[in-house]
């Protein structure tokens, strides 16, 4: 079964609102199987296009979110290299919570600066071919370049502006959905 896939502009003054409250509907969707939230910000900060999952970590650490635990950030990304190890640390040390995961991706040129938020595991690196394991119950992705056959090369040439504009109406969602979902 495909689940459905909801594109929220980040441009758009209300954006980050319309975002927090379908996460937040996704959370509850899982509140009974869970104790806890991991958020997993998957990204290199060597690359603009790709820093958008440490980008939203870095800014969600500087906020309270009480029964929530943040891996990936610019100063410690979570990448291709270290993930399975993250991964495993995951399993082992939040073994009954909800994990929410963030990547960036490639689409359509009219997609770019856009965000997708799905239920499912997120599939990390398949813009730039790699197979990955999946990982999440809650998938968040930004939009941040076109999709190519050099995409390797489309991220490193990502405009700042865009990933910075997508990882503020992301940082600020997920802040948003889990302080309701706390305090409920």
């Amino acid at each position: 079964m495909i689940n459905k896939i909801y594109y929220f502009n980040s441009s758009d003054t209300y954006c980050g609102y319309f975002l927090s409250r379908k996460l937040t509907e996704f959370i509850n969707d899982y509140r009974d199987m869970y104790d806890g939230i991991v958020i997993l910000c998957i990204g290199s900060d060597r690359s603009t296009g790709d820093s958008l999952g440490p980008l939203v970590g870095y800014k969600l650490q500087s906020k309270q979110l009480f029964g929530t635990i943040v891996y990936g950030s610019l100063n410690y990304p979570v990448h291709a290299l270290n993930l399975d190890d993250i991964i495993k640390e995951i399993h082992l040390n939040h073994p009954h919570s909800l994990v929410i995961a963030i990547d960036a991706s490639t689409g359509s040129k009219n997609h770019i600066g856009y965000i997708t938020l799905t239920k499912g595991p997120l599939r990390p690196g398949l813009a730039v071919r790699k197979n990955l394991k999946p990982i999440g119950h809650i998938c968040i992705t930004g939009i941040v370049n076109i999709q190519s056959v050099m995409n390797h090369m489309i991220l490193q040439t990502t405009r700042l502006s865009t990933v910075m504009n997508l990882a503020d109406s992301i940082s600020n969602a997920i802040f948003n959905a889990c302080k309701t979902v706390t305090t409920n």
